[in-house]
């Protein structure tokens, strides 16, 4: 087990690479010149060539693209990213609290969709082809089908205008999250149980199960075995869950006026700040990158022969 770990994070390392260099290429893609945007940042009355010249050279823009790579992932490495273009301040003063308050959601919704899509893909699975089982795939195809955006204005509509009951936007209180990360988990939710579900079907199809029910042992022991047997499907959707909401709580985060990574980046995009969205990208890539590590070392350590095949 422990040469597979250090097989599958030395394979990361490369694609940790390719990423930070495809990221510090976004600096280089922009139509505007780095300089000329932060000049334009600090509201100079006249920007000349000689005003932009100083400017890059101030920021190590003169210098050889290979070096400024260089430069930029040592500093990463250290968590400095720099200086925001817009307002002076260190990207990691920005982007840290940011990141913070976002993985809050994050977890919180991870934590519901991996309950919720296990209980429901179980009764589905256990329940298949009764009306329990199609009311629930089809109310998960009707939910999943709503913009997040739209289910997100009904639901403040109803639940904070109209009963008054929860807080509309912010973070100061536990309320605060109960309507970000129900719009959230209603959608992942509809993906995610059907996947419990297909593998619970998969697993009661096996010869196990047939052969425990021959011997005579209990119903609840057997769903015990195949719910145990399914558990990768869970471990999977719980470390793969995490980056794909970090990256996806654009539209909710600024909905509710949550202060995170969400209306951070969009923000930096509007006023090209390229400090903060080369940070937000990388970080973003590389917890893509670490979970799905994570979740191969899980697996492996729940199924022997995945590290065989290896």
């Amino acid at each position: 087990m422990g040469l597979y770990m250090v097989k599958k994070l030395i394979l990361s390392i490369p694609l940790l690479f390719v990423i930070s260099f495809l990221t510090f290429m976004l600096i280089n893609l922009s139509p505007m010149d780095p300089a000329e945007v932060v000049l334009r940042a600090q509201e100079v009355p006249q920007i000349t060539e000689e005003l932009i010249a100083q400017t890059r050279e101030a920021l190590g823009l003169n210098k050889p693209f290979l070096n400024q790579y260089s430069d930029w992932l040592l500093a990463c490495l250290q968590l400095d990213f720099g200086d925001s273009y817009v307002t002076g301040e260190s990207v990691w003063s920005l982007i840290g609290p940011a990141f913070l308050n976002t993985l809050k959601l994050t977890l919180v919704s991870s934590a519901a969709i991996i309950v919720l899509s296990i209980v429901l893909g179980v009764v589905c699975a256990l329940r298949e082809g009764t009306l329990v089982d199609q009311s629930i795939r089809g109310m998960s195809f009707l939910l999943t089908a709503l913009p997040s955006y739209w289910l997100a204005s009904i639901m403040i509509w109803y639940f904070s205008v109209k009963l008054d009951l929860l807080p509309t936007s912010g973070m100061e209180s536990y309320a605060s999250y109960i309507l970000p990360v129900t719009v959230i988990s209603v959608g992942y939710i509809g993906i995610y149980f059907r996947n419990v579900r297909s593998s619970m079907l998969n697993q009661l199809n096996e010869d196990y199960v047939l052969y425990g029910r021959a011997s005579g042992l209990s119903e609840k022991k057997i769903t015990l075995h195949i719910l145990r047997n399914s558990l990768q499907v869970a471990v999977s959707i719980f470390c793969m869950s995490i980056p794909i909401i970090l990256g996806s709580t654009v539209v909710i985060e600024n909905v509710f006026a949550w202060p995170g990574l969400g209306r951070l980046s969009v923000k930096s995009i509007l006023s090209r700040d390229f400090p903060i969205i080369q940070a937000y990208v990388l970080i973003l890539a590389v917890a893509f990158v670490l979970f799905n590590t994570v979740s191969d070392i899980i697996n492996a350590a729940l199924n022997p022969k995945l590290r065989k095949e290896f």
